[in-house]
């Protein structure tokens, strides 16, 4: 049951990375991963700021009949990812009322990929004492995305669990046509299809006061989901370890073949500002509560 508990707590602050490691308990860690790389090269100069993207989900488009005054209508504050922002989390679950893992995610810095600009974000994930001695884990994640609409460029994989230590590195090919790239595999993956870094990004970026709804094909390494976040209800107030904060509650539904998955139930709690902070993120199981918490913000 730690076991088990401990993966899903790294899964919630990796957002739609959950499901993937929930169910990967259950097949053996891969053992023909590629090498890692350094892609893409850092950009010398500093790239312009890039507004937040639109998404591809129909429910973002303005509905058919709508008056265009209806643009002119106060909007939120713009999010920008600040370079070099460093969150840190606190893994916990109800029942055991301890801290399990210590998770980061940081936004490394802006990059160049072949021209385009693009973010190098990533997150580690630790197991804390006791709970090492039964699943001890260090895992690191690395995600190249594009700048403008965080839709996966690379995504990385340098797992150390349980003794096995894997890397695998993945370039996202939306075309048939493109080539595998040299030190690197090909995934094969719908256009617009963002990693689980990525994808938590991209929906720090939405405004939600105009989008109540958005979707997005993402793969976590190994699997390609369709993912669905949705607003739930009005602002409100959540304590944590980092301080006290109003936020915005997202409901994330994944689905796997066109069914959702129904062992577990996701929230992501966002700051009702222009930051977007994810101050907190649940999952809620059959046998209990597993819950990341903000603990610090550099």
């Amino acid at each position: 049951m730690i076991k088990k508990l401990a993966w899903l707590l790294v899964c919630i602050l990796l957002l739609v990375a959950g499901w993937f490691l929930y169910r990967k308990l259950a097949r053996p860690i891969p053992r023909d991963a590629s090498v890692a790389t350094n892609w893409p090269a850092p950009v010398p100069a500093e790239l312009p700021r890039s507004s937040p993207a639109p998404g591809n989900h129909p429910a973002e488009q303005p509905p058919a009949g709508t008056e265009t005054k209806l643009e002119a209508s106060p909007a939120e504050p713009v999010f920008v990812l600040r370079q070099g922002e460093t969150l840190e989390f606190d893994a916990n679950v109800t029942k055991l009322n301890s801290t399990v893992a210590n998770l980061k995610i940081v936004a490394v810095e802006k990059r160049s990929a072949g021209g385009k600009a693009s973010w190098h974000l990533q997150a580690f994930a630790h197991t804390e004492n006791p709970y090492r001695m039964v699943f001890e884990l260090d895992d690191q994640f690395d995600s190249y995305s594009d700048a403008e609409s965080m839709t996966s460029l690379q995504y990385e994989m340098h797992l150390s669990e349980r003794g096995q230590k894997v890397d695998s590195v993945q370039r996202m090919l939306p075309s048939l046509r493109d080539p595998a790239p040299d030190g690197a595999s090909a995934a094969r993956v719908l256009p617009g299809t963002r990693d689980p870094l990525g994808m938590l990004e991209y929906l720090r970026s939405v405004d939600w006061s105009r989008t109540p709804e958005v979707r997005s094909p993402v793969y976590d390494g190994h699997k390609l989901y369709d993912v669905r976040a949705v607003l739930l209800g009005k602002p409100a107030a959540v304590s944590v370890p980092a301080g006290n904060f109003n936020t915005i509650k997202i409901e994330i539904h994944v689905m796997d073949n066109g069914a959702e998955m129904k062992d577990a139930h996701f929230l992501l709690y966002l700051t009702n500002d222009a930051a977007r902070l994810p101050v907190m993120m649940e999952a809620v199981l059959p046998v209990a509560t597993a819950r990341v918490e903000l603990t610090k913000v550099k």
